[in-house]
């Protein structure tokens, strides 16, 4: 699932991922995001998900994910422009699991699934 407010990284994180064999859900900001958690049929085993939107940002959507003890198993990744370590430190105190800063690679996501543990689901 990729929960940022901007269509077009929404596309590049979805095409990134759909190479790797991934299907992917979206939502415009953190608020969507959980609607579409609770709605999907499936939990999704990751987010990346933005830090800066509206009506709820990437912090408030990781802690109310972190919250729900039945999304415990959702792996979280951040994909943000904030690279300040604070920031960096404040995303991983919420529950993220891994932190990507923009501009990235699609090389980079796919080194961070690995180091989750995600393999490439093409080849899983």
């Amino acid at each position: 699932m990729v929960v940022d407010d901007s269509r077009a990284m929404r596309m590049i994180l979805c095409r990134i991922l759909a190479s790797l064999g991934y299907e992917t859900l979206q939502a415009d900001n953190g608020r969507s995001g959980l609607e579409v958690l609770r709605s999907a049929d499936a939990l999704p085993v990751l987010v990346l998900v933005d830090w800066n939107m509206p009506e709820m940002d990437g912090i408030e959507f990781i802690s109310a994910v972190r919250a729900q003890e039945s999304w415990l198993d959702v792996t979280l990744m951040m994909v943000t422009t904030e690279g300040d370590k604070p920031q960096v430190a404040r995303a991983f105190a919420a529950g993220a699991h891994e932190y990507v800063t923009k501009p990235f690679t699609a090389e980079t996501i796919q080194q961070k699934l690995t180091l989750l543990g995600l393999p490439d689901a093409v080849s899983a």
